[in-house]
């Protein structure tokens, strides 16, 4: 007789998730240990923390590339994706915060929606449903970064500075990042516009948890948003 219990899916090998790491070793264990139980290929950018983050990371089970000095999160993302790039069998990367803001139910989810519909890029947005309350300052700057976001590229997206993105291989070798702090969270968009490629914005909701709140990060944040608008 068969059994009617479902065997358990194995974890994805053919998504790799990048993580840009910058003194977080007291929540990125955690985050990786739960990511591994659904794929394969966790890899973590330490781009120069001053914590224990790359040694939790390693102990955690994702793969380690270090920066030997802080060169920013876009500098660390770029490394990560050329490092995904590198192995045969990477068909999707994944762009995952080390903090725990995002949930892995919604990189499933939009994993299965790029697959299903022939997407390249799935990008994540917190503004497709009332789930997340950023707060009405860094809700402000973050409409403002969607404005500015989408007067420069040709994307019309609801959410410019999400970290949350799932991006095809074919997408993923378009990528070449040069800005550093927030302003990349733009040119990734603009870049990704211009490869012409499917694509879909995904309803997510982030998780503003204590660890962030206590570090200040969605103030900081909304300040480092603007200045980089202004700047860049």
């Amino acid at each position: 007789m068969s059994s009617s219990v479902p065997a358990p899916s194995a974890p994805d090998r053919s998504t790799w998730i990048v993580i840009p790491l910058y003194n977080e070793a007291s929540v990125v264990g955690p985050v990786i240990a739960d990511l591994r139980a659904e794929f394969v290929n966790v890899v973590c950018i330490d781009d120069g923390s001053s914590d224990d983050s790359a040694r939790v990371a390693n102990e955690a089970g994702a793969h380690l590339v270090q920066h030997p000095v802080n060169l920013g999160q876009g500098a660390a993302l770029q490394t990560g994706i050329e490092f995904a790039l590198a192995h045969d069998e990477c068909e999707y990367i994944v762009t995952f915060d080390a903090d725990g803001q995002h949930r892995i139910i919604d990189a499933l989810g939009m994993l299965e929606l790029a697959r299903a519909q022939d997407l390249a890029i799935v990008f994540g947005s917190r503004f497709l449903d009332d789930r997340t309350n950023p707060g009405w300052i860094k809700k402000v700057v973050l409409k403002t970064a969607v404005w500015v976001t989408n007067l420069t590229t040709s994307l019309k997206l609801t959410d410019a500075h999400n970290g949350l993105r799932v991006i095809r291989r074919d997408a993923a070798e378009r990528i070449e990042l040069k800005q550093d702090r927030m302003a990349h969270a733009t040119e990734i968009v603009l870049e990704l516009g211009r490869t012409g490629l499917p694509w879909q914005e995904y309803p997510v909701e982030l998780l503003y948890t204590d660890y962030s709140k206590a570090k200040g990060q969605s103030v900081l944040n909304s300040v480092n948003i603007l200045v980089d608008l202004v700047v860049r």
